[in-house]
């Protein structure tokens, strides 16, 4: 069934979490807040709200009435706007404004690219610690204003966003322990190499379904460009060069990081199973 259009997140926030549809539960964890709204407001004690919010595929388009926003969302810590229909990052502002504790914001398919995003928007989300883009066709410069906004941006997914090369910011990012942008097509280890300039502290690189023709990269200069790296998913990446890969990363870690280190290779166990005839 498709879903509305020209909806406004307070009046899918009203409609998913009333009392018909979203009863008031006890019990441990379950993070339900009535809030005390302002005199007047028809949803005075209507709604159950958790701190934990997924409006996804609801047809959103616009915050709605801020006021209200502010009086029911003080406590929301993460939010899951995911394929709706934003395409104003004013909008997307006039929400994560008034939603102070917000550390967890999924803005994934949403056709965001069709605006820009400006520094004075993008400060809303400065509380943020793990930021969703997927597929929403986010340039470089909406995410260098990301980070430039974000100082305590700890997570970024940016995947399915059709990128080719990578832009780097004027100024590097060092709050970002991980990063996942999957499903690109970066195919030159050159624009791999960025991404370690980009994030000096980064601890986790998922470039998973990329499709690397090569890992070329000297001894002496991989482990500067990843100091920090614990974990790398190279899936569907070619398989000659993960060797070299971690031929010239282990060497160079101290003893204490070589241990903690992980690749992620499951294009590796499946090519084994493969070979050994195992199909489940």
């Amino acid at each position: 069934m498709d879903q509305p259009s020209g909806r406004s997140f307070m009046q899918v926030l009203c409609e998913k979490y009333s009392p018909e549809n979203f009863p008031y539960r006890r019990g441990p964890g379950m993070g339900v807040h009535v809030p005390v709204t302002p005199q007047g407001s028809p949803m005075k004690d209507r709604l159950n709200l958790p701190s934990v919010l997924v409006l996804n595929s609801c047809g959103i388009t616009c915050a709605g009435e801020e006021t209200e926003i502010a009086a029911f969302c003080a406590h929301v810590s993460e939010l899951d706007l995911s394929d709706n229909k934003l395409e104003d990052w004013h909008e997307v502002s006039k929400i994560v404004s008034n939603v102070p504790q917000l550390e967890f914001l999924n803005l994934s398919s949403n056709p965001l690219n069709l605006s820009v995003l400006e520094r004075t928007c993008a400060g809303s989300f400065s509380g943020v610690r793990k930021l969703v883009l997927n597929n929403s066709k986010a340039s470089w410069e909406t995410v260098h204003t990301i980070l430039q906004e974000l100082p305590a941006l700890e997570e970024l997914f940016l995947c399915l966003n059709d990128y080719e090369t990578v832009s780097c910011p004027s100024i590097c990012c060092h709050s970002l322990k991980l990063l996942h942008i999957t499903d690109n097509n970066l195919q030159d280890w050159t624009e791999i190499r960025k991404l370690g300039a980009m994030f000096p502290s980064l601890d986790t690189l998922v470039l998973a379904n990329n499709h690397l023709n090569a890992i070329e990269e000297p001894d002496d200069s991989l482990a500067r460009l990843f100091p920090n790296l614990r974990s790398i998913s190279l899936h569907k990446s070619d398989c000659h060069q993960f060797p070299n890969l971690m031929a010239v990363l282990l060497p160079t870690m101290s003893a204490k990081t070589r241990r903690d280190f992980s690749f992620v290779t499951t294009w590796l166990f499946h090519r084994k199973k493969c070979r050994s005839g195992i199909t489940n």
